[in-house]
């Protein structure tokens, strides 16, 4: 085989030093060891750049064949000066870290080297090579949003293939800027965005493209992190803009990523406790009131919920309103007033027990009302069950209260009746005990009536909480 003739040859001391490390058959063939001229050739000779790999097979590669490339990694690598270097990027979303998009990523960059190129069939069929990455020009493509030190691991290598295609990829911890919507944590869907550019290269010099469709990125990331973290990919799309500072124009490519938090851990661990502790606060009601012992059972009730709340707190966002927060603020203020209304009726117990005010009239209008209404209802109820004393059946007592001479038709006999026209009226209340009775008539509606109120506002409210989780 003749040696290959190049327009530039290297030193003579160079090339003698190192084919004097090679067996003495491959030195005869290898008198052209590298056809890479220092500087552009005047000629427009075609295999002006072709490097003579003849040996490469049985002896491994002659880092002097590839000296001059090295030499030239301080600059773009093109021919024509004029010409832009295409780019072409893509990347795999392999985990997701944390809520502030902390992502680790696998970045792939191919580019087209005109100084290097070989025959493969001079080479046993060899096609490419790996080479040190700080051995050859590489594209300074970072990504905007990027907020972290580059944590790149140093000594890559990159493949560099027979016809000067450059193969690079490098893992990224990227830590970038995303803005956050926590709203509808733990079931909140977050876009963000990762925008590649160059950060010296104007579109003159430098263009970017894509080595894969945006649908194999979307299902290659997909596939790595489908069990990994508590984020769940959804898609990415791209767009590709021109980015304009001040008079100079670069080439750009964004990546608009769709991720969705996996909410098992949070139901687990906030919602359903929650639920739990809301539900017995309610099932509180059905306590005697008169026992006194309401009280200490929301109490305790509403100190655990306090405790519950402080451990769970690393697991909300440390940042903005969430719509849990405001779920959670209102199940302990539904608990606090519902301890409140325990402590009212307690105190209004033992206060008409031991000495019973006078019913405002107003209050004492809105009772008879009540029981009149009440009565129509159980006249019916006997004509079915039969006759009886009535029962009044409320959240809080131990036992029915036996209401005495009661009868159908008989609620203004029991309220006093016309409270000026009779003497048995005035009689009754020298002796007390109707106004006693009519005080805990109205604790044991009052009681039943914010409990009712209570299950309203519980229920609506978490409907409510559903609903813009669900939207």
């Amino acid at each position: 085989m003749d040696p290959l003739i190049c327009p530039f040859s290297l030193p003579s001391e160079k090339v003698t030093t190192t084919q004097s490390l090679w067996p003495s058959h491959v030195r005869n063939h290898t008198s052209g060891i590298l056809c890479l001229p220092g500087s552009p050739p005047h000629t427009g000779s075609g295999n002006a750049y072709t490097i003579n790999c003849t040996g490469f097979d049985l002896y491994g590669v002659d880092p002097a064949a590839f000296q001059s490339v090295f030499d030239r990694k301080a600059f773009r690598p093109v021919i024509n000066n004029s010409v832009p270097t295409l780019v072409n990027i893509s990347f795999t979303l392999s985990a997701i870290l944390d809520v502030l998009l902390t992502s680790f990523l696998w970045v792939n960059m191919i580019w087209d080297n005109p100084f290097i190129s070989w025959n493969p069939e001079e080479c046993g069929g060899l096609t490419k090579i790996s080479v040190a990455a700080k051995n050859l020009w590489l594209p300074d493509i970072f990504i905007v949003e990027f907020v972290d030190v580059d944590q790149t691991p140093p000594s890559l290598s990159a493949y560099v293939h027979s016809n000067g295609q450059i193969k690079y990829d490098k893992p990224m911890k990227v830590t970038s800027i995303c803005n956050l919507d926590i709203f509808y944590f733990p079931f909140d869907q977050q876009n963000c965005t990762l925008t590649f550019s160059s950060f010296l290269y104007t579109v003159d010099n430098l263009l970017l493209g894509m080595e894969k469709e945006v649908w194999e990125i979307t299902d290659n990331s997909r596939d790595v992190i489908r069990t990994q973290g508590e984020w769940e990919l959804l898609g990415i799309n791209k767009a590709t803009p021109k980015l304009a500072v001040g008079s100079s124009l670069y080439d750009q490519i964004m990546f608009y990523v769709t991720i969705r938090r996996r909410p098992r851990l949070y139901v687990i661990n906030l919602l359903v406790p929650s639920g739990f502790l809301i539900a017995i606060d309610a099932l509180s009601f059905f306590l005697p009131i008169e026992s006194g012992n309401r009280a200490p059972f929301k109490m305790t009730l509403l100190l655990g919920y306090t405790v519950f709340l402080l451990m769970m707190n690393d697991l909300l966002p440390a940042r903005g309103t969430a719509l849990i927060s405001v779920y959670f603020a209102l199940c302990l203020s539904l608990m606090v007033v519902s301890l409140l209304e325990a402590i009212f009726l307690t105190y209004l117990l033992n206060l008409v027990t031991t000495q019973p005010p006078p019913m405002p009239h107003w209050l004492h209008s809105l009772l008879r009302c009540y029981l009149r209404a009440t009565d129509c209802y159980k006249r019916s109820q006997k004509e079915t069950r039969g006759t009886g004393p009535s029962l009044i059946h409320l959240p809080g007592l131990m036992e029915p209260v036996v209401m005495a001479a009661w009868v159908p038709g008989s609620s203004e006999a029991r309220l006093n009746g016309d409270l000026g026209s009779t003497k048995a009226p005035m009689e009754q209340q020298a002796q007390g005990q109707p106004m006693v009775n009519l005080w805990g008539t109205f604790c044991l509606i009052l009681d039943s009536l914010l409990f009712w109120l209570y299950l309203l506002f519980m229920s609506s409210s978490l409907i409510t909480v559903i609903v813009l989780w669900c939207s």
